[in-house]
């Protein structure tokens, strides 16, 4: 399917996704054919905070026990998902939710034991997504994923995957167009705090073995390499800024291009 459109909704933007939203139904409504990906992980630290569970991050990634993800599925695959989902329904989009969990869409590994209960990607079948836009929809996916191979365990074979890592992979799986994570800065930003318009792959790579790379932004630009070659372009935007999406597609908006 050709001209595929992969867009990974920040947790930090979820907040403001109110164009994004708009921007989406009016892609679906010409034709062109599009995924989100979504986080939610401060919705999820929010839930936790309320049933006075901890939390603890290790390298940016949320150390995720039977009980944590249990939280994570409840809010991710539950709440984030159809609150998306009813949101681009209400403006008149057809959307239809899903996890990574359903059609076995990823297969994960445990990435790290001290991590506890978090894939790293191992595999992706892209069927359940293919299918869902060829009939019309825009799939809305969950970052989570079924464990590869099944191991028994008290987390019923279930693995939290990070969001951008399972859009890049996704992305790949699809050869999309256009890969676009909408975050809350302008781009990829040098020491200076300036924008950089262009990335290649070697300086993208050596920006990550540098630490010139920080926090949230490490995996999205791990999931461009992922993504490149099989996605033509891969971008990183400020979502917050209204109808960046639109905008995005359009040709006009500023942001950052890794290829």
């Amino acid at each position: 399917m050709a001209g595929i459109i992969v867009i990974k909704l920040g947790g930090s933007t979820l907040g403001s996704h109110d164009t994004t939203l708009e921007d989406l139904v009016a892609l679906q409504k010409k034709g062109v054919p599009t995924v989100v990906v979504h986080g939610g992980a401060n919705v999820v630290t929010e839930w936790l905070r309320r049933m006075n569970m901890p939390t603890r991050f290790v390298n940016g990634l949320r150390v995720t026990d039977a009980e944590t993800l249990k939280v994570v599925v409840a809010i991710l695959a539950g709440l984030v998902n159809k609150e998306l989902v009813a949101a681009l329904q209400a403006l008149g989009g057809r959307a239809v939710g899903l996890s990574g969990i359903d059609g076995g869409l990823l297969g994960a590994q445990v990435k790290e034991p001290e991590l506890g209960y978090v894939g790293d990607v191992a595999e992706v079948n892209a069927e359940p997504v293919k299918a869902l836009l060829a009939a019309g929809f825009i799939p809305v996916i969950a970052p989570l994923s079924i464990q590869m191979p099944p191991e028994a365990g008290d987390h019923n074979f279930i693995l939290n995957v990070n969001g951008d890592t399972a859009a890049g992979r996704i992305a790949a799986a699809l050869g999309a167009e256009k890969l676009i994570f909408l975050t809350d800065v302008a781009g990829i930003l040098d020491g200076s705090k300036k924008l950089i318009p262009k990335m290649s792959v070697p300086e993208a790579k050596a920006m990550l073995a540098s630490g010139g790379a920080s926090g949230g932004m490490i995996p999205k630009i791990e999931a461009c390499l992922a993504a490149l070659p099989t996605v033509r372009t891969t971008r990183i935007i400020d979502g917050r800024m209204p109808h960046a999406l639109i905008k995005e597609v359009e040709g006009g908006m500023e942001g950052t291009t890794i290829a």
